[in-house]
């Protein structure tokens, strides 16, 4: 029986020892996970403000306190997930070869292609009022600018039409509100709409109006992206080349009359429909009617 009460003794004592290393192990794992959301908080609060922000070669005034109060709301929220800015770069490599090429022909400058980012984070998105592709245009305005938009075709999710089409918006902006600033505005607001601001504000500066919340946060959170995407080495963020998404090698065949199947077609043509449906993605349904009298197809296919 003496022996019987010493083995209980025993086994309690195991078993409060036990419960006491865990006890420790989990404060301790609590204190360092504490301590890793400090310095992770900390490791945000640390970075300032860059000194100078432009954006299409008109610089961001940040000696205004309002301005550069705006700026650093989209500086923080922008390094709060830096998962994002990732995204950004990775998928910039994919589209910004095709932006770049399209903006140095049309002689338009190369900060515009940020705007895509912020308006789509370089996605085939469509928002809550039916804006659609990486550069988001409307139903109105894309028509207006030569984009095709029906059940079976939307080519504002093609991306050489569309992005020709919002250069074509953005050079209107520039050309009636007198910069680069007042154009991503009008972008974002309409022309119309800021034209009206300008002159009843009687300012000519974008960043001397006082506009809607979205669009009061718009041109600085460009350049915030723009600078992040351009630094994003000195905040920690690594993105090497070759982990970025590139645009596979293709090849454009035209059509001149409808397709009934996209699968047939995918298949005729040594490709498939997924594929097809990828690299197309203006093509809403599975097939598609006859295009537009004297125009064709230009369906892209893997080289």
């Amino acid at each position: 029986m003496h022996t019987l009460h010493q083995r209980i003794a025993f086994s309690f004592a195991s078993i409060c020892a036990v419960a006491c290393i865990v006890s420790c192990t989990d404060d301790a794992q609590g204190r360092a996970d504490e301590t890793r959301q400090q310095h992770d908080t900390m490791a945000i609060s640390k970075w300032k403000l860059p000194k100078e922000l432009t954006f299409c070669g008109e610089r961001v005034p940040l000696e205004i306190p309002e301005v550069r109060e705006r700026a650093e709301r989209e500086f923080y929220i922008n390094l709060q997930t830096p998962g994002q800015i990732i995204l950004y770069i990775k998928r910039s490599g994919r589209y910004f070869p095709t932006f770049e090429k399209l903006l140095r022909a049309s002689g338009a400058p190369d900060d515009l292609k940020y705007l895509s980012v912020a308006e789509s984070a370089l996605f085939m998105a469509r928002s809550p009022k039916d804006a659609v592709g990486l550069w988001q245009f409307i139903p109105g305005t894309g028509r207006a600018y030569g984009l095709m938009i029906t059940d079976e075709v939307d080519e504002r999710r093609n991306v050489v039409k569309s992005t020709n089409a919002a250069i074509g918006y953005l050079r209107a902006g520039f050309a009636s509100n007198g910069s680069w600033a007042n154009a991503a505005a009008g972008y974002n607001m309409g022309h119309e709409n800021l034209q009206g601001n300008l002159a009843f504000q009687q300012k000519r500066a974008y960043y001397d109006l006082f506009l809607n919340e979205e669009t009061s946060r718009y041109i600085l959170r460009i350049a915030m992206i723009k600078h992040l995407m351009e630094h994003a080495h000195d905040y920690g963020i690594i993105v090497p080349a070759s982990e970025r998404y590139v645009q596979e090698p293709t090849r454009t065949i035209r059509e001149t009359g409808s397709i009934s199947n996209l699968t047939q077609w995918a298949i005729a043509n040594g490709t498939t429909y997924k594929d097809v449906k990828l690299l197309n993605p203006w093509i809403l349904v599975r097939g598609l009617p006859a295009p537009p009298h004297g125009k064709a197809w230009e369906v892209e296919i893997m080289r």
